[in-house]
């Protein structure tokens, strides 16, 4: 049975004044020009806070350097000291007073010969001098320091790669997802046009007594629905603009995003050869490897005797006279007698050997512990590469089917509607056409931005998103 010209008319109706409609403007706030995706992963390597610290990571690496070398130079330490104290001096032998390291000497050292006195009465002493240290050769061990110095600066910088290549990724991926949550709501939005249209229309028929009040029911029910996965698609928007802006350190609200060429498909839709080796997680953990070798190189160095030159020149100042009589009250404030020394010191820890071996056995540990953390690296990283060029090749296959669904979805909601408007079919037919049209809406929109992430994808799984960016660019 035909629907009467009245109510198509009517319906007709409906659905224009549906259209008209307008969704509603967001009350303003100052906005930030759009952001091209180059755009925002470059603002979000400027001002990342983890992306300068580990820049500061890298200097702080390089200072090491410095400190190292410095070992090349002489050392030179000045002293002078005033002091009044007793005379006596005895005989005998003291042991050295710092066998644990840092601890002080707690009896102070007198010099001069026994006196054979005790007395309390005491004079002035002074003392100044000046000495200077100088190791001409060391068998290579201050150059391994220095060395170690520099494979700790090389493996910085590489972990600053491995950061940049994070927070790039993550900046792509989070200004993907707010393009993807914007397609989708504007498919939703569509949704709830027809939907809104639909329910006009039958809530019309059903006041004018043309058609069941269950049909009005049902039409609201799809209305509501339509309506919750708009304030999902929006929540998402939201969500995904917060994830951006504490990528770009901005306000939540100045983000707009600039599409560019994101809406269309890559020309050039093939993923460029990668080597798992050239990741920048792979070269940050071979230079780990690197720093733990060049720590037991340095301990190869460590077990050779240490020579110093050593030159001292100093003057001292006593109160008490060869004799053995004290001076004046003024006597000893000024150092007056002078001496210097030229000497060559040579040093030679014998029992070390015991606590270098250990040590060694340690890094070699450790090397053997970070090579296999390497491998595992390799292996995870090939696999995450082939992950991504799998996820690629569906995103291409789901982008080529879209156009299918999508038509076929309209061309089914145009003969529900027409059915029901006919009498020929219920509104349940008309309902799922409209749902199946919007779902065939939102994949069309979001299956040419998914070949774009599955881009991006396998452009991080491979080290280098350089050249995803330039065909975004």
């Amino acid at each position: 049975m035909k629907m009467p010209r009245n109510v198509a008319l009517l319906v007709m109706f409906a659905r224009a004044s549906g259209l008209a409609q307008e969704p509603p403007l967001t009350s303003g706030v100052v906005q930030q020009p759009p952001f091209t995706i180059n755009q925002a992963v470059q603002q979000a390597l400027d001002t990342y806070p983890a992306l300068r610290r580990s820049l500061e990571q890298v200097s702080a690496a390089a200072a090491g350097i410095s400190l190292a070398r410095t070992a090349y130079l002489p050392s030179v330490d000045f002293l002078g000291q005033v002091n009044r104290a007793t005379h006596n001096n005895v005989f005998g032998l003291m042991m050295p007073q710092t066998v644990v390291p840092g601890m002080q000497t707690v009896i102070p050292s007198i010099s001069g010969p026994d006196l054979s006195t005790n007395s309390l009465n005491s004079v002035w002493g002074t003392a100044v001098g000046t000495l200077v240290t100088w190791e001409p050769f060391d068998f290579g061990l201050r150059k391994a320091n220095v060395e170690v110095a520099a494979s700790v600066r090389k493996q910085q910088a590489a972990e600053v790669n491995v950061t940049r290549l994070q927070v790039a990724t993550a900046a792509a991926d989070a200004f993907l997802t707010v393009l993807a949550a914007q397609e989708t709501v504007t498919a939703a939005q569509a949704g709830v046009d027809r939907a809104t249209v639909l329910n006009q229309a039958v809530e019309a028929l059903v006041r004018n007594q043309l058609r069941p009040g269950a049909d009005a029911s049902r039409t609201r029910a799809e209305l509501a629905l339509a309506r919750t996965q708009l304030i999902q698609a929006e929540q998402a928007v939201d969500v995904g603009r917060i994830a951006l802006a504490a990528l770009l350190g901005v306000s939540p609200q100045t983000i707009v995003v600039q599409s560019g060429p994101l809406l269309e498909l890559p020309s050039d839709q093939q993923d460029p050869l990668f080597a798992a080796a050239n990741h920048p997680v792979a070269i940050a953990q071979n230079l780990v490897i690197n720093e733990v070798k060049s720590r037991e190189k340095a301990l190869d160095r460590s077990y050779f005797p240490r020579f110093f030159l050593q030159g001292a020149t100093y003057a001292r100042g006593t109160g008490i006279q060869p004799t053995g009589r004290t001076g004046g009250p003024a006597s000893g404030l000024g150092p007056d007698i002078q001496n210097w020394a030229l000497g060559m010191t040579v040093t030679f820890p014998v029992f070390d050997i015991a606590s270098i071996r250990a040590r060694k056995q340690i890094e070699m540990h450790n090397q053997r512990s970070e090579t296999a953390n390497y491998a595992q690296i390799i292996q995870d990283l090939t696999g995450q590469l082939e992950k991504a060029q799998a996820t690629l090749v569906g995103a291409q296959r789901v982008v080529q089917n879209t156009p299918i669904e999508l038509e076929a979805a309209r061309v089914g909601e145009q003969q529900a509607n027409a059915r029901y408007r006919s009498g020929l079919g219920n509104i349940v037919e008309v309902a799922e056409a409209e749902r199946i049209l919007t779902q065939a809406e939102i994949d069309a929109a979001l299956a040419k931005l998914s070949v774009w992430r599955a881009l991006l994808g396998v452009a991080a799984a491979g080290g280098d998103i350089q050249a995803f960016l330039q065909k975004a660019r």
